[in-house]
């Protein structure tokens, strides 16, 4: 996914915290990162600020873990009752990525040190509000409705927290159909999925788990576009959009 920048209505930009660090630290922070990605990133987002599975910066067990000895038996043993399988990695790797996990919170913690817990409306603002109409007619109808699914929107959030959720929203996990290698079809809410393994949740609570290259997996994840509009919102389509869901209270 493509990393967007915006400015918020106050004029403040969101910006990344740079930590002073030992080549070696750095060079252990960038390899877990790669192996993070790599295994965990499906369920717990390239970041690990959560997806199908949960945010680990605001896991306690992340957060009380030394050098990987609390993350390494959780990734060793799995939590099969939370749809997490068992993972052979070396000691090393998990340490690499116990630091990147850690450098993770650091950076979170010192963005939000630098950040007020309010933003006033006026400020938030800046936007037109018909050309927020004019893209959420284009671009979000199809999903989403103003008498539907948005109505009174803006009395539910916050204004900051609205505005935060155009960009970045929340939602249940993709939705599988999976055909195996008798024909059988399995439908369910996705709990783990990467390049060698798929697993969902049926209706009934049973966990169902395949290589993947024994079944034919298709995925409805209701998040896909706004993964899109992501990669292409400017600055002025966040504001508008903000300003004409700020109409609807």
């Amino acid at each position: 996914m493509g990393r967007l920048s915006f400015r918020l209505g106050c004029g403040i930009l969101l910006a990344v915290a740079v930590f002073a660090q030992s080549p070696e630290n750095a060079a252990n922070i960038a390899a877990g990162k790669a192996a993070f990605q790599q295994t965990c990133s499906f369920c717990h987002g390239p970041d690990a600020r959560g997806a199908s599975g949960p945010d680990l910066l605001q896991s306690p067990l992340v957060n009380r873990d030394v050098n990987g000895n609390l993350i390494g038996q959780v990734v060793r043993n799995g939590r099969p009752g939370k749809g997490m399988p068992a993972f052979h990695i070396p000691e090393s790797e998990i340490r690499q990525i116990a630091a990147f996990l850690h450098a993770q919170i650091k950076s979170a913690a010192s963005v939000s040190q630098h950040m007020p817990s309010k933003y006033s409306l006026k400020k938030l603002l800046v936007g037109n509000a018909a050309a927020g109409k004019r893209y959420f007619d284009k671009h979000c109808a199809s999903c989403h409705s103003a008498a539907g699914d948005l109505a009174h929107v803006a009395s539910k959030y916050s204004p900051f927290d609205l505005q935060t959720r155009i960009a970045f929203p929340s939602g249940d996990p993709p939705e599988l159909t999976v055909k195996d290698s008798s024909g059988r079809i399995f439908k369910g809410k996705q709990v783990y999925a990467d390049a060698f393994y798929v697993s969902l949740r049926d209706k009934n609570g049973w966990l169902h788990t395949w290589p993947r290259d024994k079944v034919s997996v298709t995925v409805h994840d209701p998040l896909a576009a706004h993964e899109t509009l992501l990669k292409q919102y400017t600055n002025a389509d966040l504001h508008n959009l903000f300003a004409y869901l700020e109409t609807l209270r």
